[in-house]
Formats: structure tokens, sequence, C-alpha cells
């Protein structure tokens, strides 16, 4: 039997693909994984990472268990939906629920946590929150500097 390999050296490079960088690619993934989101207010996605490695994702949706927005409408208090639990909770849930051991690990959201996120965050031990779009709280700007958690932004499209 026998085999031909292709020497790709020889290819055109003005096609050469460009590969995307790991920030990139996660955010990527983020970013299919909000397509889960039962809340159609916004959907969030988060993915929690070490070493290149996922470690746990979660999408903002009700209550395990309970209807869902999409289906039912909305719990409003103060221009929120509240019948949500967000999406970073969710993947630190997810983690804590398998047994997995996030602290120095990377959360790529696709949009920037609350504060009550960021405090599970920061609490949880991740080191670095990657987000696609700044959403609404900006102290978490200050405290994050103050707790050594390094904010990332990744716009993909």
């Amino acid at each position: 039997m026998s085999v031909n390999i292709t020497d790709n050296r020889s290819l055109d490079t003005s096609e050469k693909r460009t590969r995307v960088s790991w920030d990139e690619y996660f955010m990527q993934i983020a970013k299919q994984v909000a397509s889960r989101s039962t809340c159609d207010r916004k959907h969030v996605g988060a993915v929690i990472v070490r070493d290149r490695t996922i470690l746990s994702t979660g999408y903002n949706g009700s209550i395990r268990g309970m209807p869902h927005c999409d289906d039912v409408g909305h719990m409003m208090e103060n221009g929120h939906c509240i019948a949500t639990v967000h999406a970073e909770a969710n993947a630190i849930i997810q983690a804590a629920k398998n047994g997995t051991a996030i602290a120095g690990a990377d959360i790529y959201v696709t949009a920037s946590p609350c504060w009550n996120c960021f405090k599970l965050i920061a609490n949880s031990g991740i080191k670095k929150i990657v987000y696609h779009e700044f959403y609404r709280d900006e102290k978490i700007l200050t405290v994050a500097q103050q707790a050594g958690i390094e904010l990332v932004q990744v716009c993909v499209d």
C-alpha cells in the first residue's frame, strides 16, 4: 500500500490561513455557549480555562427545573431580570458540582461580569477575566486591579 503525502510548503502562501489567538479561540467558544442562554434579554456565555484546557462552561438561564424566561416571561426588578442565574455563576457552579478546581484559571465571558458575579469570580481564585463587551459595572475595573485580577477585552466576530 502506498501513501501519498502532500508537501504543503509548495502551496500558494498568499492564501495561508491565520490561526486565531488562544484568547480569540476561547472567546468564540464562549459566544457559542451563550447561544444556549434561556433569557432573551441578554445572551451571555462563560468558559473557565486553565492551561489551555476548558474546565467548565455556563450560560445565563433559569434555576434548574424552573421555566425559562423565553417561555414564560421575565421576573423584573429594578430593570433587571432576576429569574436567571448568570453565566459566570453557572460556570463556577458546574465546576464545583463536578469537583473541578478552578483556582488560578481564566474566565472568558461574552459580557464583563456584574458586581455580584465579579465577587464570585474573585473569591473562586480566578486570576484573569477576558470579556467581549463591557457591560455596565465600572467598579470591577478598580477592584480587579486591587485584587490582582487581570481584565482583558477581546473582541471577536
